[in-house]
């Protein structure tokens, strides 16, 4: 389910982003925590393009784990966020234990319906 010729996202980086993107909708699945907020005007100013951050805690596992499932948060990213993710939004994908351990596929399908669930308004409200 490789996309190709979709624009690369933005990134968060600043922590004060992460803690306003965990007051967003947040929606669960088994292989991944979705939160998404939509940034007010003026903190988009000219720039509405969707921005995406990507969290591991250690309860995830050690440095190597953790790492993996970034790496493969991003790439699951790449491939269905970077088509679906809309403007003036921030999006921030959790790891979770099962990240490193599903298949490829499995965590393609878990990003797609949290992403669902979560612009439904389904997601739980933090």
């Amino acid at each position: 389910m490789r996309t190709t010729g979709a624009p690369a996202l933005s990134r968060l980086l600043s922590r004060a982003d992460f803690l306003r993107a965990a007051r967003g909708v947040k929606a669960v699945a088994p292989g991944l925590v979705l939160q998404v907020r939509r940034r007010s005007p003026d903190e988009t100013g000219d720039d509405t393009r969707p921005r995406v951050g990507f969290t591991a805690s250690r309860k995830v596992g050690n440095a190597v784990v953790r790492n993996r499932a970034r790496r493969r948060l991003r790439s699951a990213v790449a491939d269905v966020l970077s088509a679906r993710a809309e403007a003036g939004f921030d999006y921030v994908l959790i790891a979770r234990a099962a990240t490193a351990e599903r298949t490829y596929d499995e965590l393609l399908a878990d990003l797609g319906k949290a992403l669902d669930r979560a612009r439904s308004g389904k997601g739980r409200r933090s």
